[in-house]
């Protein structure tokens, strides 16, 4: 069972998303919040209890306390983390690009389809961590591109840590390539590829692939159109 919170200042979207995650036999909504500090004392309450969420619907914009630090509070507070989907209208605003800095998994464009909601659920709380690799790549390459001195540079020995080999696979990766696509391109078998990528996340202490991407455009890995 995948246990969801859903954090978001509009209660219309809050209920409509606990509805249609509700009535799936694999999900339980767990709690619910109207804005960042809200969320934080749910969680809690929810973790005292045994019944802390895998994944956390995270709203952008919201009174009190904003998605940003809500979510940099929850996933750098004490265990067990959820991983944290931001929910945006496509805006491309400051605090997306920044909440995948703070460890978000990735993006959730609030009108899409129910379908694509629960499949991005089901996806991240299995640990696959991007969604919609493409949609996510090409937010961040605009963002980039748009306000390359958003954040400092990483220290350039952060990636004299791979090898040749996973630098290549990291900068596929931030391209938005699969694992199977990233097989094909090398023409390495996909479990090499799979090796590849969970030695580059554990040298570089890496949460998932939103984290990678982030990483390896503001390393200059990668560019923006590249």
């Amino acid at each position: 069972m995948i246990r969801v919170m859903l954090v978001d200042d509009q209660e219309m979207v809050r209920e409509g998303f606990a509805a249609l995650l509700g009535a799936q036999p694999d999900v339980d909504v767990v709690g619910t919040a109207g804005d960042g500090a809200a969320a934080l004392a749910t969680h809690a309450g929810l973790a005292a209890a045994g019944r802390a969420p895998d994944v956390v619907l995270m709203d952008v914009r919201m009174p009190v306390l904003d998605g940003l630090e809500a979510t940099r509070a929850l996933l750098s507070g004490d265990p067990p983390h959820p991983r944290v989907l931001v929910l945006t209208t496509f805006d491309l605003d400051d605090y997306v690009y920044d909440a995948l800095r703070a460890g978000a998994s990735g993006f959730l464009l609030k009108h899409a389809p129910a379908a694509e909601l629960l499949h991005a659920v089901r996806v991240v709380a299995a640990g696959d961590a991007l969604l919609a690799p493409a949609v996510t790549r090409r937010l961040i390459a605009d963002f980039v591109a748009a306000r390359p001195a958003a954040a400092p540079a990483p220290r350039p020995e952060v990636l004299a840590a791979l090898t040749e080999r996973e630098a290549e696979v990291l900068a596929l990766v931030a391209r938005g390539l699969s694992n199977t696509e990233i097989a094909a391109h090398l023409v390495l078998a996909e479990q090499t590829v799979k090796t590849h990528v969970s030695r580059v996340f554990t040298k570089l202490g890496l949460r998932d692939r939103a984290q990678a991407v982030v990483l390896a455009y503001e390393t200059g890995l990668v560019s923006p159109g590249s």
